[in-house]
């Protein structure tokens, strides 16, 4: 990570916003860590990077939603199902849900389209989506930088290399599962196949009306 930023310099706080533009978490952990450790990655422009990431990308969501609905959803895995759960927790608990639904695991890439399928007004939330985007932003990247000096130098790498190490098993389960489920979905929907002696008798013919005339 310390290396990216070193040979990237001011460009890789644009690939910042482009990671935190889809979901960056563990990046932005990873980048703040590296900062504390090695002093080339500077906190304040990392996490301002992050926040406008991750804001205009829920924003895109939002509109989404709002203009195609549930259709917005239908290209990621499980959306559709997950939108419900979403719509629950916007109307029980309204700005609370906005402002908070980055840290809800389930609900996270859906929710902002559920924001704009449930027909908040724009204004609304794009304010309380800067907000959100503000405080997940400064929290993950205080995390990562404080987590240097609570672990040191060494635990903090044992760290990182656990996180990668889940992260990297997390997504090799969700592609295997990925790659799995329309061979899955077309043996569920392919009709069983009958044998011969389980095939139902013709049904008897009935003389036809000519024949009953001859």
């Amino acid at each position: 990570m310390a290396e990216f930023w070193a040979e990237w310099g001011s460009l890789a706080y644009l690939a910042a916003a482009a990671w935190a533009f889809f979901e960056g978490e563990t990046f932005v952990l990873l980048a703040a860590a590296a900062g504390r450790a090695t002093s080339l990655i500077n906190p304040w422009a990392l996490m301002f990077s992050v926040w406008i990431g991750s804001f205009l990308g829920d924003q895109l969501w939002f509109t989404l939603g709002r203009r195609y609905g549930i259709r917005a959803l239908r290209r990621i895995p499980g959306g559709e199902k997950r939108i419900g759960s979403a719509l629950r927790f916007l109307e029980r608990y309204g700005t609370l849900f906005v402002l908070s639904f980055r840290f809800v695991y389930g609900v996270r890439n859906v929710a902002s389209a559920a924001c704009g399928i449930a027909g908040m007004p724009h204004p609304r939330f794009a304010a309380l989506n800067f907000i959100a985007a503000g405080l997940w932003a400064a929290s993950f990247t205080a995390a990562g930088w404080f987590a240097v000096a609570w672990l040191g130098e060494e635990g903090t790498s044992y760290a990182l290399g656990g996180i990668g190490a889940v992260v990297v098993l997390y997504l090799a389960v969700r592609l295997v599962q990925y790659w799995r489920r329309p061979a899955v979905q077309r043996q569920e929907e392919r009709p069983p196949v009958l044998r011969t002696q389980e095939l139902p008798p013709p049904p008897e013919r009935k003389p036809s009306l000519n024949r009953i005339a001859v």
